[in-house]
């Protein structure tokens, strides 16, 4: 079983996206439409402050009649960030996002974020396990 950092390693896309506090929430959208990802990380230099996710958007924007354009991404983010240690299982990682409810999760070592997890990313890896532990048994029964 594969660790948060194993898993972050091998993702296709390493990069992590990030807004500062004081965007607006227009610009954290064209963000993620850009880079095609479901949530963004809120930092200030290197200092996670937050994440805002589509979710957050649904929920604290649209719903509350605030404007994309006038509301700054401090004002609804998630403050209150889960993350993972880098020596957590793929397992770990998922009990703590479905525990939570939530789709990404982003991964630190102390005070430095290394990347983040999304719900895809731990899925695809347990259907890799799966799929090499099939073949394992397999070529154990035809041996």
């Amino acid at each position: 079983m594969k660790t948060a950092r194993q898993l972050l390693q091998e993702k296709s896309r390493q990069a992590i996206f990030s807004v500062p506090p004081n965007a607006t929430v227009y610009q954290a959208l064209q963000l993620m439409a850009e880079k095609d990802i479901g949530a963004v990380l809120v930092m200030e230099k290197d200092k996670l402050l937050g994440i805002f996710s589509e979710r957050d958007y649904a929920r604290k924007v649209v719903l509350q009649g605030k404007t994309s354009a006038g509301t700054p991404i401090s004002d609804i983010m998630t403050k209150r960030v889960i993350f993972a240690q880098p020596s957590q299982t793929t397992d770990e990682c998922m009990a703590i996002m479905s525990e939570k409810r939530f789709r990404h999760l982003p991964v630190m070592d102390g005070d430095t974020v290394l990347g983040v997890l999304s719900i895809t990313d731990l899925v695809r890896e347990q259907i890799a396990e799966q799929q090499f532990m099939i073949a394992q048994l397999e070529n154990y029964i035809h041996g």
